[in-house]
């Protein structure tokens, strides 16, 4: 104890940050921890937690996921229409982000997202009869996690809406992504205005069926290899997509050419694919959901 005083010391500080004040002001060294208790100290929230922690059924139960996890073989399986493929969409139904919220709680963004999602899908004529529409009851609000569904931002999802099917090969399971719309005025930032209905249109008749097409000489791609390759190449596969984006075009430029599309469309693809560094961003949201999903339902 003795040797102890007889060097330099440096406190470890948790909790007030006066005490470290105290210290510093006296010219003695402090390093302040980031640590608060457990479920903010609610008594029978951290008497649950303990139970948890160190338990053997859950540790295995963790473990077993996370394996499930790294040996998940993402696939692209293909373009679908979200009513079609996505289970549990109903014909009025509209998936958003996030958990389950009623439309009274939403934030100005989402809300004006599902007004335009309610236009693109013809259920109303103009901004006050969806919002109306919306009021009412009329239309199902549902997490896109309930659905095996994924979405950037206010992630909307609708029935009409195109969607990329990933499979996840190891265990058999599927999820789904609309495809990105770019940057600026878009849905997915709460945008309605005629011009993003129309790109909502143009993509779902034009844009998904010419995809399709080049898909059906790209069989099964998969997709860990791109998205890991994409992160040497300096992307986060989140908010910076440049690289995924190009080695994604790379690959179906050369399928879409020998698809029966018409030439004016894959021009048009090409050209809206190319101008998206975030195009790829629906498909790594679709990848790691359909990763993640396979250990939903893990007992333990």
């Amino acid at each position: 104890m003795n040797s102890l005083f007889g060097r330099p010391l440096s406190v470890l500080n948790v909790g007030l940050a006066s005490f470290a004040d105290a210290i510093e002001k006296r010219g003695g060294a402090a390093t302040r921890l980031d640590w608060a208790p457990p479920a903010n100290g609610e008594r029978r929230a951290c008497e649950a937690l303990a139970r948890l922690v160190g338990h053997p059924g859950i540790d295995a139960a963790n473990a077993q996921a996370v394996e499930r996890y790294l040996v998940a073989q993402p696939k692209l399986a293909g373009i679908g229409a979200a009513g079609e493929v996505v289970p549990g969409l109903g014909e009025r139904m509209i998936l958003h982000a996030g958990p389950p919220i009623e439309w009274r709680r939403m934030c100005g963004p989402m809300r004006g997202a599902i007004v335009g999602a309610i236009l693109y899908e013809g259920w109303a004529a103009d901004e006050k009869h969806a919002q109306a529409m919306a009021d009412s009851g009329d239309i199902a609000f549902e997490p896109c996690h309930h659905h095996a569904a994924v979405g950037p931002m206010a992630g909307i999802l609708s029935p009409s809406m195109p969607v990329w099917m990933v499979e996840n090969t190891a265990h058999g399971n599927r999820a789904f992504s609309t495809l990105n719309e770019g940057l600026g005025k878009v849905l997915r930032f709460g945008a309605n205005s005629p011009e993003v209905i129309a790109r909502l249109r143009w993509m779902e008749k034009t844009l998904a069926p010419t995809l399709r097409a080049g898909l059906e000489h790209l069989k099964d791609l998969e997709l860990k290899p791109l998205m890991a390759q994409a992160l040497h190449m300096g992307d986060e596969v989140h908010n910076r997509n440049t690289a995924a984006s190009s080695l994604f075009i790379k690959r179906l430029v050369p399928a879409l050419l020998k698809s029966a599309a018409p030439p004016a469309d894959i021009a048009a693809a090409i050209e809206f694919i190319a101008g998206n560094d975030h195009f790829f961003l629906n498909i790594s949201m679709a990848v790691c959901k359909s990763m993640l999903d396979a250990a939903h339902g893990m007992a333990g």
